[in-house]
């Protein structure tokens, strides 16, 4: 009785085991972030690049206006390969272009911009990395489009010829 009773016990423990990994097999275990969100931009305070002067998020974002705040740091090879889609994208009036210089030296930002020009209208400081963290960054360079002071689409890695159609058709 007591072998009947242990192995009853052992195919339902093995059964059990069975379904809890066969299931575990047919989730997805790659993890593809939401790059298409509208939720707020975050509200921070932090220093311009070219000066000690304090700014708020709420003095930069403006409504009916798209911005592109571009997470950069002059250490960062692929914030280099995106550079020349940022100056492209910096001929349209219709996009205000806002950099975000992520744990980076001041004086190796300032020289990354003259060696490659500079197509900010606008720099901020995030010396530490907490802002880049609010805004849900995984890493630079990353890129948020923003319209009414929400994001519309982000942009994970560097930007890219199809990244930069996409926004093109976005702002227009």
């Amino acid at each position: 009785m007591k072998i009947k009773i242990f192995l009853v016990f052992i195919i339902v423990f093995f059964l059990t085991v069975f379904f809890v990994l066969y299931k575990g097999l047919q989730n997805s275990n790659i993890y593809t972030p939401d790059t298409s969100q509208k939720k707020d931009i975050p509200f921070f305070k932090t220093k311009i690049f070219y000066s000690e002067k304090m700014i708020s998020s709420e003095e930069i974002f403006k409504n009916d206006k798209f911005y592109l705040l571009n997470i950069w740091a002059s250490w960062c090879v692929p914030c280099r390969d995106e550079h020349a889609f940022l100056l492209n994208l910096s001929d349209s009036s219709d996009l205000e272009l806002i950099g975000l210089n992520y744990k980076d030296k001041s004086e190796n930002a300032k020289k990354f911009l003259r060696e490659l020009g500079d197509p900010y209208d606008f720099i901020l400081s995030d010396k530490d990395g907490t802002i880049s963290i609010e805004w849900g960054a995984y890493g630079v360079p990353e890129s948020f489009l923003i319209y009414n002071k929400k994001v519309v689409k982000k942009i994970i890695g560097p930007i890219t010829s199809k990244s930069f159609l996409e926004l093109k058709k976005v702002i227009k």
